[in-house]
C-alpha cells in the first residue's frame, strides 16, 4: 500500500509540474502582452489625467458644531468658548447620519486594482516555479544558461515583492485616512485637518495611477526578459556549448 502511495503522489507532483509549464508558456505568450495592453487602456481613464480633482473630493458629513456662548459673573456679560481648541478636544458622542462615510470615487478605482494586484502575485509565483523547475542539477561548468535563469528568478521575485507592497500601501491608506478623520471629530473646528483628508484621496488616486503603471511595466519587462532569452531559459545547458569552450 505504501509503494502504491508513493507511486499516486510521484504522479500528481508530475502532473503538477507539467501544469506550471504549460500555465507558465501561456502566461508570457497570451496573458502578459494582454495585460499590458489592458493596462494601458485602463491608464487613459480621464480620471487618471487629474485635470479636475475636485470629482473626487467627498463630503465627510462631520458638521462644525456651533460656539458655545458662556455667561460670566466678570464685567463681559457673554464670553465665547470654542470646545474644539481645548487641549483634549471635543467629545465624540456621535455622528450626524451614523457614519463617516468613506471616499466612493477613490475606493471604486481600489476595488479596480486590487484584483489586479492578487493576480499579479499568483502569476509571477507560477513563473517563479516554471523557472525553478527549469533550473538544471548543479554541475561544474556551462552555466551560462543558469545564470539568465537565476537573473529571471530574481526579476520575478522582485514584482511579487512590488505587488504584495501595492497591496499593503492600499490597506494603510484606510487607516491613515480614519486617523485623520478622527481628528476632524475631535476637532471640528480645524480646517487643516478637514484639507488633509481630501489631500489623503488625491494622494491615494495618485498612488493609484502609480501602482497601474508600475504593474504595465512589470508585465512588460518580464514579457521582454523571457521572450529574449527563451531558449536559455528553456534549456540552459546543452552539449554543443560544453564542447565549444575547447
Amino acid at each position: 500500500m505504501a509503494a502504491n502511495g508513493a507511486v499516486e503522489n510521484d504522479r500528481q507532483v508530475k502532473e503538477y509540474k507539467e501544469s506550471v509549464f504549460t500555465k507558465a508558456e501561456k502566461l508570457v505568450k497570451v496573458t502578459f502582452p494582454s495585460h499590458i495592453v489592458e493596462l494601458n487602456q485602463q491608464l487613459e481613464d480621464p480620471i487618471f489625467k487629474f485635470e479636475d480633482m475636485t470629482k473626487i473630493h467627498s463630503d465627510i458629513k462631520i458638521p462644525i458644531p456651533e460656539e458655545v456662548v458662556c455667561q460670566t459673573n466678570g464685567p463681559d456679560t457673554k464670553k465665547r468658548k470654542l470646545d474644539s481648541t481645548e487641549a483634549e478636544g471635543s467629545p465624540v458622542y456621535a455622528i450626524p447620519g451614523g457614519v463617516v462615510p468613506i471616499n466612493d470615487v477613490v475606493v471604486s478605482y481600489v476595488d479596480r486594482v486590487k484584483p489586479r494586484l492578487r493576480t499579479l502575485v499568483d502569476e509571477a509565483n507560477c513563473l517563479k516555479m516554471w523557472v525553478a523547475f527549469l533550473i538544471p542539477k548543479i554541475e561544474d561548468g556551462n552555466n551560462f544558461g543558469v545564470g539568465i535563469q537565476e537573473e529571471t528568478l530574481e526579476e520575478i521575485r522582485g514584482v511579487e515583492s512590488d505587488a504584495s507592497s501595492f497591496y499593503e500601501a492600499i490597506a494603510r491608506y484606510f487607516l491613515n485616512r480614519a486617523k485623520i478623520l478622527t481628528k476632524v471629530a475631535k476637532y471640528p473646528h480645524i480646517a487643516d485637518y478637514r484639507r488633509a483628508v481630501t489631500e489623503l484621496d488625491e494622494k491615494q488616486l495618485l498612488s493609484l495611477k502609480v501602482t497601474l503603471v508600475e504593474m504595465r511595466n512589470h508585465y512588460a519587462a518580464l514579457h521582454d526578459m523571457i521572450v529574449k532569452n527563451w531558449e536559455k531559459i528553456k534549456t540552459p545547458r546543452s552539449a554543443n556549448n560544453h564542447s565549444a569552450m575547447y
